[in-house]
């Protein structure tokens, strides 16, 4: 099935844009993607997006602040709080008042400080790999950050740089086409390496015991990004969550196992 996904640039808080595609009707459900070179919503979540607008969900694809093609300002630093902030303020003038959340990463992250700032907003979460529950030396000194942090940036960075940090986000390189190469690089050029250098989150893990709404969570085994120890945390702190491990997948489950994150997601959502 092809859908159409209409852009919208939103307005927000200190003078900079959100934009966000969008989709379908019905209930919201907001893909939230990771940090990285060239991340954006639409790159993310090409495997996953038309499928929940097929199964009769309103979709919306917004990229993160220092990504895609909203702003990319230089020279600050790039907080949890602005990333979820500027998100917010998007979502709310796009009319969504409560949302399914959907997080990879960094969009994990986001997606639980929108909940504990907006009581009632997420509805249910759905995370893979979700990012801010260990301090910021683990995770940087995790191998696949650490490559990250060690190319991007350079007047020297190029494609082949580009493929080669996808690769390190999955365990199965064939699933990096040579589109999603393209793709990213053509962001990544136009990013600024303070949103990765000047990235600042704070470790969320003491707050998990407030998330209690249901909780659907995905890990893979062979993840270099954030460990997989991980999703022992919520299964400790929060009520009603369950998570899946994968062997043989990295941090994109949503892309390795894109059938099956579909299927066992929207089994979630439909109760």
């Amino acid at each position: 099935m092809t859908v159409e996904f209409v852009r919208t640039a939103y307005k927000v808080g200190g003078d900079y844009e959100i934009s966000m595609a969008e989709a379908g009707s019905g209930p919201a459900v907001v893909f939230l993607h990771g940090s990285g070179p060239g991340a954006s919503g639409a790159s993310n979540f090409r495997l996953n997006a038309s499928e929940f607008v097929a199964a009769g969900y309103r979709v919306l694809l917004p990229d993160l602040i220092g990504y895609g093609a909203s702003s990319k300002p230089e020279g600050i630093d790039y907080t949890l709080q602005l990333f979820t902030d500027t998100v917010h303020d998007a979502l709310t003038q796009a009319g969504v008042t409560s949302a399914v959340c959907v997080g990879n990463s960094l969009g994990g992250g986001i997606a639980m400080q929108l909940a504990f700032d907006h009581p009632g907003f997420v509805e249910k979460l759905v995370m893979m790999a979700p990012g801010c529950i260990e301090e910021l030396p683990v995770y940087f000194a995790m191998p696949g950050i650490a490559k990250m942090k060690s190319s991007f940036g350079s007047p020297e960075f190029s494609l082949e740089d580009q493929r080669a940090l996808i690769t390190n986000l999955v365990y199965d390189a064939s699933v990096v086409s040579d589109q999603l190469v393209a793709e990213r690089y053509a962001v990544a050029k136009t990013q600024s390496k303070d949103v990765l250098a000047r990235m600042r989150t704070p470790n969320l893990a003491p707050r998990l015991g407030e998330l209690t709404m249901p909780i659907l969570g995905f890990w893979g085994l062979q993840d270099d990004f954030c460990p997989a120890s991980g999703a022992q945390r919520f299964l400790e702190a929060c009520p009603n969550a369950r998570f899946m491990t994968f062997n043989g997948v990295g941090h994109w489950v949503q892309v390795e196992r894109a059938a099956e994150f579909n299927r066992y997601t929207l089994a979630f959502l439909h109760g």
